[in-house]
C-alpha cells in the first residue's frame, strides 16, 4: 500500500488527498471508482485524529430518536453559528453512511439483544452514539485502510508532508488577472525519508490533513496535529472561518506519564461524575444537565474550579458502575490508567482540559468546496457550518464521513475535464540561496514559546489584554519563523513550525475580532452573547493575495 521507492520529481493524478483521517481515506475510496488518487499522509498512514477518536459517532439510528431531535442539539450546541441546511443534510445522511462502514467490515458494538449499542456524550438528549467499544476511531481507520489497500488506483505516501499548495503564485509571469478566481492545482511535498520537495499535481485537491490543537501546550491531539491545511490553505489565498472556536476537552488523563491521553465522554455518558479533590460534585450548581453538558461548558467550569483550589486537576468518579461492565466498555482506558496505578474500577481518575478540536478551519459550501477552484476540505480542516461556535460530541466523524462522500460526488465533474495549459508549467522546487545555518534549535524553542503563549493567553478563559498580547507576541515570531524558513533547508520539523506560528496568529486574531461571549470563545471583557452584532461567522482571508 505505502510507496517505498524514491519519488519521482512530478507525480500527477486524478485526485490528490492531503491527508489519512476518516474524512480523507473515505474520499479516497469513493473517487477511486472514477480515477487516480495520490494520499499523502506526514507519519503512518494510521496517525490521525481519526485513530484518536475514543467516543463514536452520533446518528439516529433508533426509534425512540429522531432527526430532528439531533438537528436541534446540533443547532443548540452551536450556539447561533451552525448552517441549518448544512446540519440536517448531515444528520440525514447518517445512517447510511453507518451502514457503510459496516458493510466495510467495522463491526460496532452490541447490546444483549445484538442490536448496535449506542450511548448517550454531553449534549444529547438521546443515546445515539454508535461506537467500537471505546477505540472506534482506530477501528474504523483500519478498515479503511485495509479497504484502500485492495486498490490499485490508490498510491498511499507515507512520512511525507505538504509545504505548499500549487497556485497560480508559483507561475512563472504574470499571476491572476482582475476577476480571476485562485485555482489549486497540487502542492509541494517534502519527502521526510530523502529531504526532496516534489511536485503533486492533480485535478482535484481534497484537504483533510486534520486540526491543530499542539499549537496548545496541553493537548489530546498527536503531535502531527500542527494545522497544517489551515495555514497552507491560508497562504493560498482561501478564506479561513470561526478559528477563534477551539475546543478544549473537558477530561484528558493528568498524569505526569501519561502524553495526550484522553478520557472519553463517553465515560460520563455512561454515569460518570466529576469531583473535587474533597468528593463534592460540582457539575450541577453549573449546568441542568450536570455532568452531560455541552463540553464548552463543562471545561469552563473545571476551569473555575481549579482556578478557586488551587488543584491541578479534578476528578472522574466511575467506581459506582459494575466493575465487569467497566472494563468490557472501556478495556483500552482501563488497560491504560491501569499500567499507570490507576485502577478505575476502584479510584478516581485525575483529569484535566486540554485543546481537542478546532471548529473552525477553512471555509467550505454544503459540498466541501473551498473559496479556491479545484479545492475541497473536509474533517477537522473545514468549517463546513455543521459545529458553529461548538461541536456536538461524536459529530466529528459523522462530519467527515458525510463531507468525504459530498465533496466526492460533486467533484467527479472536475476529475472529467481535461488538464488546463498551467498544469505542466509549474516548476521545480528550489532550494537556491539557501544553506544549513546549524541553528534549528531555534524551532524548538519556538514551538514551545507558541504553545506556552497560547495556553496562557487564548485558552478556555480569554481577555483583550491576554490576546493583544499574544497577537504582539505572534506577530513578531511569524516574521522570525519566516525569515528562518526562507533561509535554510526545508524539513519536517521547520514546515510543521512555520504552520503552527501561521494557524496560532489565525485563532489570536479571530478571538480579538469577536467581542462577545459564544460558545467555545469565552472572553471574559465581554461575558455575554450579542447576537445583534456576531450572530456570524468569523472570516479571514489573506491580505497580501
Amino acid at each position: 500500500m505505502a510507496e517505498n521507492r524514491a519519488d519521482p520529481p512530478e507525480v500527477v493524478s486524478d485526485f490528490l488527498v492531503i491527508g489519512s483521517g476518516i474524512a480523507g481515506l473515505s474520499y479516497a475510496l469513493k473517487v477511486a471508482q472514477f480515477g487516480t488518487v495520490s494520499i499523502i499522509t506526514k507519519k503512518q498512514d494510521t496517525e490521525s485524529n481519526t485513530n484518536y477518536a475514543q467516543g463514536g459517532i452520533a446518528c439516529v439510528l433508533s426509534s425512540e430518536d429522531s432527526f430532528a431531535e439531533h438537528i436541534t442539539d446540533t443547532l443548540q450546541a452551536g450556539v447561533g453559528l451552525c448552517r441549518e441546511k448544512v446540519v440536517v443534510k448531515v444528520v440525514e445522511a447518517g445512517p447510511r453512511l453507518i451502514e457503510e462502514l459496516q458493510k466495510m467490515g467495522v463491526c460496532f458494538s452490541q447490546d444483549q439483544s445484538g442490536q448496535l449499542h449506542l450511548t448517550r456524550e454531553g449534549g444529547h438528549s438521546r443515546n445515539r452514539v454508535v461506537h467500537v467499544q471505546d477505540a472506534t476511531g482506530r477501528t474504523i481507520e483500519r478498515v479503511l485502510l485495509d479497504r484502500i489497500s485492495e486498490k490499485n488506483d490508490i498510491r498511499v505516501f507515507q512520512n511525507h508532508l505538504a509545504v505548499d499548495l500549487l497556485t497560480q503564485h508559483h507561475l512563472p509571469g504574470p499571476k491572476i488577472s482582475p476577476g480571476q478566481k485562485i485555482r489549486c492545482w497540487g502542492a509541494y511535498v517534502l519527502d521526510a525519508s530523502s529531504g526532496v520537495v516534489n511536485k503533486f499535481l492533480a485535478k482535484v485537491v481534497m484537504l483533510a490533513s486534520g486540526g491543530g490543537s499542539w499549537i496548545y501546550q496541553h493537548s489530546t491531539n498527536p503531535e502531527i496535529a500542527t494545522g497544517d491545511g489551515v495555514a497552507m490553505a491560508y497562504r493560498a489565498g482561501a478564506e479561513m472561518a470561526n478559528l477563534e472556536f477551539f475546543q478544549f476537552h473537558p477530561t484528558s488523563l493528568c498524569h505526569p506519564q501519561a502524553k495526550n491521553f484522553l478520557i472519553s465522554e463517553t465515560v460520563r455518558g455512561e454515569g460518570g461524575k466529576l469531583r473535587l479533590k474533597t468528593g463534592e460534585t460540582f457539575m450541577p450548581k453549573y449546568h441542568p444537565q450536570a455532568d452531560l453538558a455541552p463540553r464548552d461548558i463543562v471545561a469552563r467550569s473545571i476551569d473555575f474550579e481549579l482556578k478557586k483550589s488551587g488543584e491541578s486537576c479534578v476528578y472522574l468518579d466511575i467506581t459506582n458502575l459494575d466493575k465487569k461492565f467497566v472494563k468490557s466498555r472501556f478495556p483500552n482506558i482501563h488497560d491504560y490508567c491501569l499500567k499507570l496505578g490507576i485502577d478505575i474500577t476502584s479510584s478516581w481518575i485525575p483529569v484535566v482540559p486540554a485543546a481537542h478540536y478546532m471548529c473552525g478551519g477553512v471555509l467550505t459550501d454544503e459540498y466541501g468546496k473551498t473559496s479556491l477552484e479545484n479545492l475541497y476540505a473536509c474533517g477537522e480542516t473545514a468549517c463546513t457550518g455543521l459545529h458553529g461556535a461548538n461541536r456536538l460530541a461524536s459529530n466529528s466523524l459523522l462530519e467527515g464521513l458525510a463531507f468525504a462522500d459530498f465533496a466526492a460526488e460533486d467533484s467527479l465533474k472536475l476529475q472529467k475535464g481535461s488538464m488546463t495549459s498551467e498544469f505542466r508549467h509549474f516548476p521545480d522546487w528550489s532550494a537556491e540561496g539557501v544553506f544549513d545555518h546549524k541553528e534549528w534549535i531555534v524551532i524548538s524553542h519556538d514551538k514551545e514559546e507558541i504553545q506556552k503563549l497560547m495556553w496562557d493567553f487564548v485558552g478556555i478563559v480569554r481577555s483583550n489584554r491576554r490576546l493583544e498580547r499574544a497577537a504582539a507576541r505572534l506577530a513578531i515570531l511569524l516574521q522570525e519563523v519566516e525569515t528562518f524558513y526562507k533561509q535554510n533547508p526545508v524539513t519536517y520539523e521547520l514546515i510543521e513550525l512555520r504552520n503552527m506560528a501561521t494557524l496560532a496568529d489565525l485563532v489570536v486574531r479571530s478571538a480579538l475580532s469577536r467581542k462577545e461571549s459564544r460558545g467555545l470563545h469565552f472572553n471574559q471583557d465581554y461575558p455575554e452573547k450579542d447576537d445583534q452584532n456576531f450572530l456570524k461567522d468569523t472570516v479571514l482571508k489573506n491580505p497580501n493575495l
